[in-house]
């Protein structure tokens, strides 16, 4: 079991203004909350604004409108003063939701060559008892590998604790691990390189449904990490390799995601002083959302990245989904490129049929966009600025509202996914218990990658998080009285700089255009997949023990 914590735990301001409420909210949803609070409290969406410009770190538990939310609103229409609602560290541990723990049996069957035969993966994992959410641990074992016969279940146990909820990568990041490290299990009984048993069993198309894959790169993943990794220079044999008293190991996995996305709204507005506005109901929760926003609204409009004024965070601005589910830039950034397309659609026709444009009597074809003006594309001389034409029509902006959403088609066509490949080398020192991760290589399929500094971030923050899960963050519940009995971070111990090594993100060139106009899949999520397993099998390379229980803690490490 692990819990949320985020720098910035949840917290409300709530306030009246006659009938009409506005909360000033850390959530990943300011749509989402405005309907959950319209819902509870009983009044129209309408008379709610929910406000969110930063979030202060959202991993899952910000997605929903937890009950903190819902009584800051009561209490302030109660003493009729606006109320502000703040969770202590503490209160992390519970109200707000948790990883839950899960308990997976996997058996795999192949053939001499080791391609499989058979898959079965069965997943417990608890619930509260007034609600049912479940951990879909097994979903990738549906579609990750080539098999001809797979078998999933998924079971619930109601407990007397809260409801879990997601959190980074919910179902893959528990799944990957118990499927990666029993592939690892058996290439190490049939004496197969733990890489080469993948690529035996490489899926060119989803097993499940036999749907094509809308864009799928992760041969060359392997083979771009495994190289700058050296795995070829790996000696297969447990516990051959040492450093000083400190035995090492190297472990590989394989990271998977699906490819979200929800409809989306988002208006582009062109001033006359030739800046844009661009508003969408979406929010930035450390990702990199306003960055990636104005950069493919500039991009589409043709004007300087700095002329770009990106409101967020809002339910009063044009609807978007959650951020949640990896989807925030492949819903969102296509609607603002429709937007700003229609936008420059629009300019282009007000030029060519104003007699004192130079573009005048221009085909709309034949006319370009870049910096802020517009030109003939076969003659440079014919041009003039965004502002100019503006200014000739009377200073009113130019607007439009663009929309995205993911065709049904397309669904039924195609199987979407991002895909990785995670090398990891570790160093055990059996004497002390102790392990440590000594540097870590990943390369990711991700289709177009929108900004490389913050997509690079945002994968690295992943694999900080999947070190965590393999080696520190335990929520210990009182089974007596089912409180956390570490519910602090004293106790509950996440990764620190020093835990954390040399991290090698790379990514494969691409673009994935079946699953949107804009060809980016999403990047929240999938860094943590993959990542406790590719630690486990590097142990198990280390010292010639598998371990199947997280975190590894000291006492296994010892044996004990």
């Amino acid at each position: 079991m692990e819990s949320h914590n985020p720098l910035e735990p949840h917290a409300t301001l709530a306030v009246w203004e006659g009938d009409r409420l506005v909360v000033h909210d850390s959530t990943q949803g300011v749509a989402n909350a405005r309907k959950a609070l319209a819902r509870k409290l009983g009044i129209a969406p309408e008379k709610i604004r929910v406000v969110s410009p930063y979030v202060g770190g959202g991993f899952g538990c910000k997605g929903s409108a937890w009950s903190h939310v819902v009584l800051a609103a009561m209490a302030a229409r109660q003493v009729r003063r606006p109320v502000r609602l703040a969770l202590e560290r503490t209160q992390m541990f519970g109200p707000v939701g948790y990883r839950p723990r899960t308990q997976q049996r996997i058996e795999l069957g192949a053939d001499g060559d080791g391609k499989l035969l058979a898959i079965k993966h069965d997943v417990v994992s608890p619930t509260s008892t007034f609600e049912d959410w479940s951990e879909s641990s097994a979903l990738l074992t549906r579609m990750l590998y080539a098999c001809p016969n797979v078998g999933t279940t998924h079971r619930l146990v109601k407990l007397n604790l809260g409801t879990p909820t997601f959190q980074r990568a919910p179902g893959e990041s528990t799944g990957s691990f118990a499927l990666e490290t029993a592939l690892d299990e058996l290439a190490h009984e049939a004496r197969l390189d733990p890489l080469e048993l993948r690529l035996r069993n490489y899926a060119d198309s989803e097993p499940q449904s036999g749907k094509k894959f809308s864009a799928k790169a992760l041969r060359e993943c392997y083979a771009q990490a495994a190289q700058r990794f050296g795995w070829a220079q790996r000696n297969a044999q447990p516990r051959a390799l040492r450093d000083g008293a400190v035995l090492v190991g190297q472990g590989m996995a394989t990271a998977t995601y699906p490819a979200n996305r929800q409809p989306a709204q988002a208006l582009v507005r062109l001033q006359a002083d030739g800046s844009v506005l661009v508003q969408c109901a979406t929010q930035d929760i450390g990702t990199g959302t306003y960055t990636i926003i104005a950069q493919v609204a500039a991009d589409a409009l043709g004007v300087n990245i700095e002329r770009i004024k990106v409101e967020i965070g809002d339910s009063n601005l044009p609807e978007a989904p959650v951020s949640g589910g990896s989807m925030t830039a492949a819903s969102v950034t296509p609607a603002v490129q429709e937007a700003a397309k229609q936008v420059r659609a629009k300019l282009v026709a007000m030029a060519i049929a104003d007699p004192a444009s130079p573009l005048h009597g221009l085909d709309a074809g034949a006319v370009d966009s870049s910096a802020g003006w517009l030109q003939a594309r076969d003659d440079a001389g014919k041009r003039e600025p965004h502002g100019a034409i503006l200014a000739r029509a009377g200073g009113a902006p130019v607007e439009a509202c663009g929309e995205s959403k993911l065709a049904d088609e397309t669904k039924k066509q195609y199987s979407m996914h991002s895909f990785g490949a995670v090398f990891a080398e570790v160093g055990v020192d059996e004497a002390l218990g102790q392990a440590r991760v000594r540097r870590v290589v990943a390369t990711y399929d991700v289709g177009r990658v929108l900004n490389a500094k913050t997509a690079r971030s945002q994968l690295i923050g992943g694999i900080v998080w999947g070190i965590g899960m393999a080696l520190h963050e335990h929520t210990l519940v009182d089974p007596h009285s089912g409180r956390v009995a570490n519910a602090n971070l004293a106790q509950y111990h996440v990764p620190v700089n020093a835990d954390i090594p040399d991290i090698d993100v790379t990514f494969v060139e691409g673009s994935d255009d079946i699953f949107n106009p804009v060809g980016a899949r999403g990047i929240g999520e999938i860094g943590i997949t993959g990542v406790a397993a590719a630690i486990g099998n590097a142990i198990f390379h280390a010292t010639g023990r598998r371990l199947r229980d997280l975190p590894f803690t000291v006492e296994q490490l010892l044996g004990a």
